[in-house]
């Protein structure tokens, strides 16, 4: 994913860094420089384990979403889930990265990031073997809410990391992690089902990618003791200022921002966990249903990465909002009257329309001119988008077993389609958080 353009006003790495860490509390800078996190690895070595360590992590970030999405139907039968309980099950990783994301500034307050990534890549790998262990639906939920904990962590450090360690390179870092990222997403989808096959059981098409979350830990465990070793000698000298907050659940824009984010994760997250079961649907074999949805990701890398220079160039965003708009109007219609003739075309448009997540993401840091006002509206979007987003699977899949086909689940997301634009519409001309407070 592409971050809001980096803040360079602040007068150090480390007061960037805690706004980073901080984002719904007054900023407090920390220590002086000679003690921050963001020096105390050098660029030939710890610099080059950091940067190791993150790609790593980004492996990992949609792995256990996308793998589940793939083997649904197998799942569903092995555990006899309910269609609302299968919607529970692709609800769980916006409930995760809403909730637990919200409280990952609250745990770098507490501890070094490098020990936060080592229990959060341990909660992924023991939530990822427990849920493929166990013949209980309830205890599948249960260790997959974990997995996923580890992930909505990790979802929040990785930023902050960049602007630590990397502060004059955040760009190029932040595209590696994100096409990392995405290669993750698209090989998962796209293998969990040849693998499931050829071990003969789903829990190994689930079950493979704790091993990948294991080799995540594994950078990060000398970075954490060398962490834990510097915090003890480093002594905060620094005056405390405490700046203005923004407050951007009391401003018009705050809340158009909120509402596209969620409005765009509800349909991806929508299209994450049900797109391969509506293709297996139309008679497409599960191999190439997985493959179809990793199609979604594949594609979306080049438009992730145009959509952020295209952003920043426009003196508006209304033409953007408006022509992702007809693109995902344009796959859901052809979804619903023609899944399969015209599949790869579906595909493609989807791939287009999803570009809403780079855009929004790009323009957090649009609408803010500090670095205080871009923490607390990232925040405040992400957080509430999530909450929104979550509603997304869980209603697909109650649809969908209610009417026993996808005309229903796609027309509630042209509805979620419509509302998205609508503030999109709000969000388009140039305006900031700072001078709505």
């Amino acid at each position: 994913m592409t971050p809001p353009p980096a803040t360079t006003a602040a007068p150090t790495a480390d007061s960037a860094t805690t706004a980073e860490a901080t984002p719904t509390t007054d900023v407090t800078p920390g220590p002086a420089p000679a003690a921050t996190p963001a020096r105390t690895t050098s660029p030939a070595t710890g610099g080059a384990l950091v940067l190791v360590g993150m790609l790593l992590v980004a492996l990992n970030l949609r792995a256990a979403v996308t793998s589940l999405g793939a083997l649904l139907d197998e799942v569903r039968g092995g555990l006899a889930l309910s269609g609302a309980m299968a919607g529970l099950v692709t609800t769980l990783p916006t409930i995760a990265f809403a909730g637990l994301g919200a409280l990952t500034p609250w745990l770098v307050r507490r501890y070094a990031p490098a020990r936060v990534l080592v229990a959060a890549m341990l909660a992924l790998t023991v939530g990822q073997l427990l849920r493929v262990a166990t013949d209980s639906a309830a205890i599948f939920v249960l260790t997959s809410a974990l997995a996923l904990a580890g992930i909505a962590v990790a979802n929040i450090l990785l930023p902050m990391l960049v602007k630590q360690h990397f502060p004059h390179r955040t760009g190029l870092v932040t595209g590696a992690y994100t096409m990392t990222l995405t290669i993750g997403t698209t090989v998962a989808a796209a293998s969990a089902v040849p693998v499931a096959h050829a071990f003969g059981s789903w829990r190994a098409g689930l079950g493979v990618w704790a091993g990948l979350a294991a080799v995540a830990v594994l950078p990060w465990v000398p970075l954490a003791l060398r962490t834990r070793a510097t915090r003890r000698a480093a002594t905060p000298t620094a005056a405390v200022v405490t700046p203005a907050r923004i407050r951007p659940g009391r401003t018009r824009l705050g809340w158009a921002m909120a509402v596209y984010f969620g409005a765009q994760s509800l349909s991806g997250y929508a299209i994450m966990g049900w797109l391969a079961q509506l293709f297996r649907d139309a008679g497409y074999r599960p191999e190439a249903a997985g493959l179809l949805l990793a199609g979604v990701t594949a594609l979306g890398v080049p438009v992730a990465l145009v959509m952020p220079t295209l952003a920043g160039r426009l003196r508006t965003l209304r033409p953007l909002v408006l022509s992702l708009t007809a693109f995902s109007t344009a796959a859901y219609v052809g979804l619903a009257f023609a899944p399969h003739g015209l599949a790869p075309l579906w595909v493609l448009l989807l791939a287009v329309g999803q570009g809403a997540f780079p855009m929004i993401l790009t323009t957090i840091g649009l609408r803010a001119r500090t670095a205080e006002g871009t923490v607390a509206l990232s925040a405040f979007a992400q957080s509430t988008g999530y909450v929104i987003a979550a509603l997304g699977p869980l209603l697909v899949g109650i649809l969908y077993e209610a009417t026993g086909g996808w005309t229903a689940p796609l027309g509630f997301l042209l509805a979620a389609l419509a509302v998205q634009t609508t503030a999109g519409l709000v969000i388009a001309r140039p305006r900031y958080i700072e001078d709505e407070r």
